[in-house]
Order: structure tokens, then C-alpha cells, then sequence
């Protein structure tokens, strides 16, 4: 007999109340064997891997990608050590002799390369300065994504180049093949975090330069600083461009990674990269169900899923009772923004009675119950914060169910017109928001679910059964909807409430937790971040076509200034104060989830650990029989 639903959350609970970062049950750490992973993939119409941009470092954002990127492909200037917890957020050297302390007021970095590192093959080199540099000015050049460079705009001269009014970087120097230099337009320091990203690590100039102007294409040939390179990498000929085939262990449908024999060990340090595995496969699978039968049936090794307690079911119990189940905290933040230009969420009193109204542990319930993960209560996750606002929780109600007198009482300080605590004025009536389906296809055996786009974890299920509780919870105060087929992405589109988003860290500092999502620089045309608005000015609404209430729209754009420009506890207690801003005197979002990722391993795993700083398998660490 299957376990129910409810005795199957009790036992993950249980399981997720003492998270489990150390390897599993299995002791044994012996080199060799393959590591074999089933990777969800993004469409349930073909195999396609999950990769966002191709698995071309400049503009991957998929944690699977950046995962086998950190812990086996590239190296950066620094990095993690691939760890659980606090000790996973700490920077290291990687490619650097040493983190390097800033100088001139915060505005300089200097970086020295270690010796012996060379690029595996093709190039077959040691990599020089003028290789980083090179990467981050791809990843500068617009015409090759440019997804990241409004996180390196800190750089002097790095604006002037986006914008091709500069040859060059002024703030980056090379002047010897390893030394490389940063000089900033202001103080940051969180500035060595940013260097983490993949999209920063070495690209070998003679190849990236074939990969120009074709966003995307540069992943079926990247070329390896890391552990290991993608099979085939030897066959590749660099010297015409019009030579250049992809390598042939990436393909739609698997990613196989082999030893790299440029790769010297001793310029790596162990506690970051074990490195135990020959040979890693990835490969996609067409629903959750395959994969888990797969691992069930001993044929993988380990999987990355985005799907929850809900879907996994019986696999996970099974895997609870033979030591196999992983239950870890992502900091992986799940809310539902309100636009702060539409009425009637222009009034922060609504925003905070939308907030007190909201159960959102029935919100939680369609994700999983509480084995998905905690209720998340403010916007950036504690472990990034050490803990500093660890049982801050301004909006906490008895079992996480909602407060309706307390919404009605704040309901009643706004400015729009209502009856005990109930809005009656227009503004309340068919509001504008998106319609809460995803972008799936509808639920099937094979795919439960309904998913299509798993970068985000976005599901057609889960949004379905999430859009009676909110529409439900917000008439108990007067607010109704009109859905409408628009994008909380796009201002233009003047959506008042928006669909459920999420966040996870791009690199291990609270600013990728603040200034994507609440800069008012991040206010694009479309594909930006920041949904809610904060920080929009008259202008800038003008400029994008934004409608509502435009005039006096809270900005924290001082606010992020002022935090960037510090260092160490100070750095830490500057973000905290501006979370509790955030959360309680902005109040943008509803904030309901902080997602665990459940992790099923097969039985040939002897070692194991999670990268919190990636929020998946700390690949660098796992061995097999």
C-alpha cells in the first residue's frame, strides 16, 4: 500500500527539519566510474536539455548549466568550495593566487593567475589575463545576449562599451599574462562575488571570436579550464572558423563530460574539486517519472529535478527508507509581486493587507506542503544575511493561514474607499493581472505537472490549483481579478499582479537578491526583473509606455549604493535593514515559498554533498562504486 499524501509530508518534514548536506549512508570516496544524472528537461516535446542560452557560459543562466560549469568544466579568478550551509557562500581562490583585498577605497581589485593552468583541448594553452578579459567583454557585446552586463556596469568604462563608444574596457587592465585588474566607478564589495559567474571564466580569444553576433552557439564548443571538458573536445579544428564542428558529447538530448588532460590538480585545491568521477552523462528525460524509474532501477546515479513532494511521492519515501533521499535548503525564493504604479496596489496599506490575507501555507500545499521547502516571511534568504533576520516574519499569522481582521484593519488605512475593512471603490474591481496557467501543457501521465519552462520552475498544475486560493483570499477584502494573457515582464503590458515568480542567487551576495529585483536600472523594455517597479521614475515610465500612478514610487536605488559599498558584518547588517525595508515598508511582494531541492540517489552513490552556492549536487564532490 502506497503511503497518503499527508504521512509522506510528515516524513519529509521530519527529513527537512535536519537538512542533510554530508554524504549519505555510503562512506567510501574512490576515483573512477561514471556519474550518470537525468536532467529535466525543458519541453515535454522532444529532449531538449535544460540549457537556457545553448550552454554558452556568456548568457547560461539554468542552474543545471552553471552547476557542471562551477564544479567540473571552468574555473574562475574565485570560486566556492562546492559545500552545504554557510561555508558554501565562502570565496576561495580558483584561477587566483589569492582573494585579493580592494584597494582605493573599494574601487580597485587586483588579481594574480596562478602558474600551470592551461585551457584543455582544442587550445591546449595556458590561459593568460587577456582570456578573462576577453570573456567579460563578450558578455559586454550585445550582440552575443549581453544577459549579464548590467552585473559588471560597475566597471569603469564597461557602459561605454556596451554602447560601442570604446574599443575597449577602461577599467579592465592586463598589463602581464597574469595580472588582471578592476577599477570600479565606485565602491563594492561584493565585486570578487561577481567574478563567481561562469560567464567571467577564460574564453580563448582564437575560438570565442568564431562564435560572435550567434548567441548561444559557443556551448557546443567550450572549451575546458576545469577537471574536465566535454567528449570530443580534441577532434575540434580551431584553425578556420568554417572548420569548426560542435563537440560530440553535447548534443539535445545528453552532456557527456570527460577527464581533461590539460588539467593539473596541483593548481586546484581539493576541499573545492575531488573530482573523483572518469566520466559524467547527463541526460534529459521526458517527464519526472522516467527519471525517478530510472534511478529507482539503479540506471542513474542522481537527478536534477525542479519538482516537489507532490510529484515524487512514493519515489521519495522509498528513497527516505533506503538512505537516499536529500533534503536541502535552495535559497530559492518563491512570492507574487504587485505592481506598485497600479491601482489599487499604488496604496502600500493594500499591498500589507494582501500580504495579512494570504494563506500561503495552502499556496505552499500546491507546491508540496512544508517538505517544498519553509514559508518564506521577507525577500532575501537568511543563510545570506548569516542568520541576521533569522524569525523575522512581519506578516506571521497563526499557522501561516492569514489574518483576515488584521488585513481588513490595514485595509481600512488606505486611501480607497471600503466597508469594514472591504474595498468598495472601483480600483478593487477586475484587476489587472496575468493568467495564473504557467506556460505549460496541460497535466498527463507523463508529465503530472504540466511543465514547459523549468529554467523557472514555472508549472501549469501548481499555478491552476495556486489561482482559486489568491482570487479567494483577496475578495475577503474586496479585490477582484481579470485575467489577462500579458507579461509581468514587459511594463508596457501594465500588469497589476502578477503570476508566481521566483528567485535563485546568481552568485553567493545579497545584492543578486536585491539589485536585479528591486534596481530601478533592471526596469527594461521587457525581460527584466523588477516586476513590482520600485524605482521607476516619471521619465523612465514615459519612456516604457508604463500607466498608473507613476508620481512618488518608492526607489531603493540609494539604498543598494549605500550596501554595495561595504564590506564584511557592515555589508551584512546594510542588507538586512534594507530587506526589512523592503519587506515592510515597500512591501512589493508576497512572498510564500523558500523552496527545498529534493534530491533521489541511486544506490551506486558513495559520496555525496550539495553546492549551496549553486542550490544543486555538489558535483565536484561525488564519487561512485
Amino acid at each position: 500500500m502506497e503511503p497518503s499524501p499527508r504521512r509522506l509530508f510528515a516524513a519529509l518534514v521530519i527529513l527537512a527539519a535536519a537538512v542533510t548536506a554530508a554524504p549519505g549512508s555510503q562512506s567510501r570516496t574512490a576515483p573512477g566510474g561514471t556519474y550518470r544524472v537525468g536532467v529535466q528537461s525543458r519541453a515535454f516535446t522532444d529532449q531538449e536539455l535544460p540549457w537556457s542560452d545553448g550552454f554558452d557560459p556568456t548568457g547560461e543562466y539554468s542552474r543545471e548549466a552553471r552547476v557542471i560549469y562551477s564544479n567540473l568544466l571552468v574555473r574562475t579568478l574565485v570560486g566556492y568550495d562546492h559545500v552545504a550551509g554557510g561555508d558554501g557562500y565562502k570565496l576561495v581562490p580558483d584561477l587566483a593566487v589569492r582573494v585579493p583585498v580592494s584597494s582605493d577605497g573599494g574601487r580597485r581589485y587586483a588579481f594574480t593567475l596562478k602558474r600551470g593552468i592551461k585551457f584543455g583541448p582544442p587550445v591546449n594553452r595556458e590561459i593568460r589575463s587577456s582570456d578573462i578579459r576577453y570573456a567579460i567583454e563578450r558578455l559586454a557585446r550585445a550582440r552575443n545576449g549581453a544577459i549579464f552586463a548590467l552585473r559588471f556596469d560597475v566597471i569603469e568604462g564597461f557602459d561605454a562599451y556596451r554602447a560601442g563608444k570604446a574599443t575597449s574596457i577602461s577599467g579592465i587592465a592586463t598589463p602581464n599574462a597574469k595580472t588582471i585588474t578592476f577599477k570600479l566607478v565606485s565602491s563594492d564589495g561584493g565585486f570578487p562575488h561577481r567574478l563567481t559567474m561562469p560567464a567571467t571564466a577564460p574564453i580563448p580569444p582564437e575560438l570565442g571570436r568564431c562564435f560572435e553576433g550567434k548567441p548561444g552557439e559557443y556551448g557546443g564548443d567550450v572549451v575546458a579550464s576545469g577537471p574536465y571538458m566535454v567528449e570530443g573536445s580534441e577532434a575540434v579544428k580551431i584553425g578556420s572558423c568554417a572548420a569548426i564542428r560542435p563537440m560530440a558529447g553535447i548534443s539535445a538530448g545528453q552532456l557527456t563530460l570527460v577527464r581533461n588532460p590539460g588539467y593539473d590538480k596541483k593548481t586546484d585545491s581539493a576541499a573545492a574539486r575531488e573530482s573523483n568521477p572518469d566520466r559524467f552523462v547527463f541526460v534529459a528525460g521526458r517527464s519526472p517519472a522516467e527519471i525517478l524509474n530510472k534511478l529507482s532501477a539503479g540506471e542513474l546515479d542522481d537527478a536534477f529535478l525542479t519538482v516537489g513532494p507532490k510529484v515524487i511521492g512514493k519515489y521519495a519515501a522509498e528513497a527516505r527508507k533506503r538512505g537516499l533521499l536529500r533534503v536541502d535548503s535552495a535559497d530559492w525564493v518563491f512570492w507574487i509581486t504587485m505592481n506598485l504604479t497600479r491601482p489599487p496596489f499604488d496604496d502600500v496599506h493594500v499591498r500589507r493587507a494582501m500580504n495579512w490575507v494570504m494563506d500561503k501555507a495552502a499556496i505552499r500545499d500546491v507546491w508540496g506542503g512544508p517538505a517544498a521547502g519553509p514559508i518564506a516571511q521577507h525577500v532575501i534568504p537568511d543563510l545570506l544575511l548569516r542568520n541576521t533576520l533569522k524569525g523575522f516574519a512581519p506578516f506571521k499569522t497563526p499557522g501561516d493561514h492569514g489574518d483576515l481582521a488584521k488585513a481588513r484593519a490595514e485595509m481600512t488605512k488606505s486611501k480607497y474607499a471600503s466597508e469594514g475593512g472591504v474595498c468598495t471603490a472601483k480600483a478593487c474591481k477586475n484587476i489587472h493581472t496575468t493568467k495564473f496557467l504557467g506556460v505549460g501543457f496541460a497535466p498527463n501521465a507523463a508529465n503530472p505537472e504540466g511543465f514547459a519552462d523549468l529554467v523557472y520552475g514555472v508549472t501549469y498544475a501548481p499555478s491552476q490549483r495556486m489561482s482559486p486560493i489568491i482570487k479567494a483570499d483577496a475578495a475577503r477584502i474586496g479585490l477582484t481579478f481579470k485575467e489577462h494573457l500579458a507579461r509581468a515582464d514587459t511594463p508596457s503590458d501594465n500588469v497589476s499582479l502578477s503570476e508566481p515568480e521566483n528567485w535563485y542567487g546568481g552568485y553567493a551576495d545579497p545584492s543578486y537578491f536585491v539589485e536585479p529585483l528591486f534596481d530601478g536600472s533592471d526596469i527594461l523594455p521587457s525581460g527584466g526583473f523588477n516586476y513590482s517597479l520600485v524605482g521607476l521614475t516619471p521619465g523612465h515610465a514615459a519612456r516604457l509606455g508604463v500607466q498608473g500612478r507613476i508620481k512618488g514610487v518608492p526607489s531603493v536605488d540609494a539604498d543598494i549604493a549605500s550596501c554595495r559599498a561595504l564590506t564584511g558584518t557592515r555589508r551584512v547588517a546594510c542588507y538586512a535593514a534594507l530587506d526589512r525595508r523592503l519587506t515592510t515598508q515597500i512591501v512589493p511582494w508576497i512572498p510564500f515559498l523558500s523552496r527545498n531541492q529534493l534530491t533521489i540517489l541511486g544506490p551506486q552513490v558513495t559520496s555525496w554533498g550539495f553546492d549551496q552556492a549553486a542550490g544543486l549536487t555538489a558535483l565536484a564532490h561525488v564519487a561512485v562504486k
